[in-house]
């Protein structure tokens, strides 16, 4: 066994790795396994949900994912920090929050909606 550290984005982790001798290995001659095909990648759909006039601040994804959820409505007020949409990437909710206060002006995705990083998902005034 072997014991390393690793730092991953800033995070230290300490990893202990189990080394296998040539004869705890699998023969050269074994035939690989099958790998499933995967379904191809649908590409980002931008289907408007709740449109009003369009705002001037806008509300843009910082990662790529999917919407999970849309906490608000148009017209609502909302403050900095305020969660306006909420993303699901690699299986965690990541809010995406007002920059400032204002009111939203318009919601441009819909609930299962996939989405790119930087996309704008809602407009405040």
């Amino acid at each position: 066994m072997k014991s390393y550290t690793i730092t991953v984005n800033g995070n230290v982790y300490d990893v202990t790795v189990e080394e296998k001798s040539a004869s705890q290995t699998a023969p050269a001659a074994a035939a690989p396994a099958a790998v499933p095909k995967m379904p191809a990648a649908q590409p980002p759909v931008q289907a408007p949900a709740q449109k009003a006039a369009a705002g001037k601040i806008q509300v843009k994804a910082g990662a790529a994912g999917k919407v999970y959820q849309i906490p608000t409505t148009v017209g609502q007020s909302v403050q900095p920090g305020d969660a306006v949409v909420i993303i699901e990437a690699m299986k965690m909710e990541i809010p995406v929050v007002a920059p400032e206060a204002g009111t939203v002006a318009s919601i441009d995705v819909a609930v299962g909606d996939a989405v790119e990083a930087g996309a704008v998902l809602a407009t405040l005034n």
